[in-house]
């Protein structure tokens, strides 16, 4: 088995290497919502700029399986309590319908 801090990023979260407090707050919350943000004005300058609408859809949707990804990781975390449990859910359906 690889020690912990030799765990490549996505190795790392999933086997809860990193704190649920750090997945939550940092990965989740700030970058995550940061990405998603980046994502959706790219999405929207596409349709400004007259990009079909699949296709800046699919932007817009596309960072769609890394947030599952993060909610999962942390959702397998023992550290993980209801309430922020919730929140990272309320978080994923926020980003997906946004």
């Amino acid at each position: 088995m690889a020690r912990a801090g030799r765990r490549g990023y996505f190795a790392s979260r999933w086997h809860g290497d990193v704190p649920a407090a750090v997945l939550l707050w940092r990965d989740i919350l700030a970058l995550g919502t940061l990405a998603n943000l980046v994502v959706t004005f790219a999405a929207l300058f596409m349709l400004s700029q007259g990009v079909h609408l699949a296709v800046a859809a699919a932007v817009h949707l596309s960072p769609l399986p890394y947030n599952a990804f993060l909610v999962a990781a942390f959702w397998r975390s023992p550290q993980r309590t209801t309430i922020t449990g919730a929140i990272a859910v309320v978080w994923l359906c926020l980003m997906t319908l946004a």
